[in-house]
């Protein structure tokens, strides 16, 4: 009995295997490309890589007797706003719970919608800095003139003292960069008369 018809049938099989094999792992790559900015930005909150700060709902257990100071950086980017914090920094206690507000203008002479990202430094301190109310990524839309007050509530954790590599610093910096929504990306104007603006609060306007 030939042996050639049974050997013809295993290379197909086996043939059948190796491109099954290399649509998998071509489906798994795909996959994985688009699954990898998700999986970084959750593997950013959970470890502070990066310098992004942890977003909670619970305040700190406890306030150390020691002094670290806030301080905040406004950025925009291809958006017709003035966008600046109220205070330039805040020295508060390890483990207090605070409030600092930042302002947006809209310069332009239409609706422009925004969202902010943002990090600390030194990139270590993100882990424990931690955000109980933020505006950071959520979309805000502000009419031409417009003036939105955005408060931010923090603290840092106790638990910061525990880190080797931190305990002598003194400083942490929280930065925001403003930018236009997708689809979004306005072409700036003159500013328009401080008579001219509105100020409204933010109730309505922002997330968490």
């Amino acid at each position: 009995m030939s042996v050639e018809p049974n050997m013809d049938r295993a290379k197909q099989n086996n043939n059948r295997v190796v491109a099954a094999v290399c649509v998998a792992f071509f489906g798994g790559m795909v996959g994985m490309a688009y699954a990898a900015v998700p999986l970084y930005s959750l593997f950013c909150q959970v470890t502070g890589y990066g310098g992004t700060t942890q977003r909670t709902t619970q305040y700190a257990d406890r306030i150390l007797d020691r002094d670290i100071t806030i301080r905040f950086d406004a950025n925009t980017a291809g958006i017709p706003w003035k966008f600046e914090p109220v205070a330039r920094s805040v020295t508060i206690k390890i483990g207090e719970t605070t409030q600092a507000h930042y302002t947006a203008t809209n310069l332009s002479d239409k609706p422009v919608t925004g969202r902010a990202t943002f990090n600390v430094t030194p990139d270590l301190a993100g882990a424990y800095f931690n955000k109980v109310e933020c505006f950071c990524f959520t979309d805000t839309t502000l009419k031409p003139g417009e003036t939105l007050d955005m408060p931010v509530v923090f603290y840092v954790d106790p638990d910061i003292v525990d880190l080797p590599e931190m305990k002598d610093v003194k400083t942490i910096t929280l930065s925001y960069t403003m930018f236009p929504t997708e689809g979004d990306k306005p072409v700036a104007s003159a500013p328009v008369e401080d008579d001219g603006k509105t100020v409204s609060n933010t109730e309505g306007k922002l997330g968490g």
